[in-house]
């Protein structure tokens, strides 16, 4: 199971994403903030306060990725 382990906001919409097999690479979600949940994140200033919690990385209003779509979005 895939989980991310740690992650580090770097710039725009790229965050720095560490998973729990070693893998680790820059995830650019900024044409994936569409729709009710993931629209308010298009504001950087809330987009880059995150956590990682419940295996993946989270907001305050309750938006997350599932694991293994960031894992596939690794550049």
């Amino acid at each position: 199971m895939i989980e991310v382990v740690k992650a580090k906001y770097l710039k725009d919409y790229q965050i720095m994403v560490f998973f729990n097999d070693g893998k680790n690479g820059i995830v650019d979600l900024k044409n994936d903030l569409w729709g009710e949940v993931f629209a308010p994140l298009k504001d950087v200033k809330k987009f880059k306060n995150f956590k990682v919690e419940f295996d993946t990385i989270a907001w305050a209003n309750g938006a997350d990725f599932a694991p293994e779509f960031l894992y596939n979005k690794l550049q």
